[in-house]
């Protein structure tokens, strides 16, 4: 049984645990050799790595902070000296902070929009320099949250929005080129970062419960498949995509 990305590389940012680290997984499990990159969670990194070279796959751990230009760089020079290629680039790495209007300063806003939308276009133009002639498939991770655009989210919604209009730009931009962009618009997924958060068992997860037709929060493993529809020739007629996986809440 041939697997879908078999001699394909791919780079995930923020895989060290939650969607990043179930996309890292699925990804090896069809035959990508994946980086996994980190920004703190050195232990963690090495657990997925671990875990995808125990069932066969290829990885490596690389610790870069994806919101600062030469840390960018050292990621890919690290993945293309190990993986010799690349193909598949996941923008996952982000952060979230809510706060209502008066909350909001300079600091937080930075924060989200240095990693979340400035980082994302970094990472992207340094992939898009690895890309060979036969193109590739850049994912963007965004968020539901950019269409239900919930109170005391402004910041967060915003640099999703972004995301989603980034992923339409680039779509058109690097069409020309073979490569491929397209975004997940995951709705709440039940993660360590939503755990550390405080939203499980908040009302938040309540609303999710009883609004989403499917009646339940995701699980990082609900997001995965369609990262490997995306990063494969499945969907090699798609691209400024969408697409959002929330169990039908929007």
């Amino acid at each position: 049984m041939s697997k879908k990305l078999e001699g394909k590389v791919a780079v995930v940012t923020g895989a060290s645990k939650g969607i990043g680290a179930s996309i890292a997984k699925a990804l090896a499990d069809e035959g990508a050799s994946v980086v996994v990159n980190y920004s703190s969670s050195k232990q963690g990194a090495e657990r997925v790595v671990a875990e995808i070279v125990g069932r066969g796959g290829k990885a490596i751990a690389v610790q870069g902070d994806v919101s600062q230009q030469a840390h960018i760089e050292r990621l890919f020079s690290e993945g293309k000296k190990t993986f010799g290629r690349l193909d598949i680039l996941v923008n996952n790495a982000g952060v979230y902070e809510f706060a209502p209007l008066e909350g909001v300063t300079e600091d937080l806003f930075h924060k989200q929009f240095d990693l979340n939308v400035l980082g994302l276009l970094l990472t992207t133009k340094e992939a898009v320099k690895h890309m060979g002639a036969e193109g590739g498939s850049i994912i963007n991770i965004g968020s539901g949250a950019s269409s239900m655009r919930p109170p005391n989210s402004t910041v967060y919604t915003g640099t999703k929005a972004a995301v989603d209009a980034i992923t339409g730009v680039l779509a058109k931009e690097l069409g020309p080129r073979g490569i491929r962009v397209n975004s997940i618009s995951p709705g709440m997924i039940e993660t360590e970062g939503v755990h550390a958060a405080g939203f499980v068992g908040s009302d938040f997860q309540k609303m999710v419960e009883t609004q989403a037709p499917l009646g339940r929060i995701g699980q990082p493993d609900d997001i995965s498949p369609t990262a490997v529809y995306l990063a494969s020739s499945d969907s090699k007629y798609m691209t400024g995509e969408t697409l959002l996986v929330s169990g039908g809440l929007r």
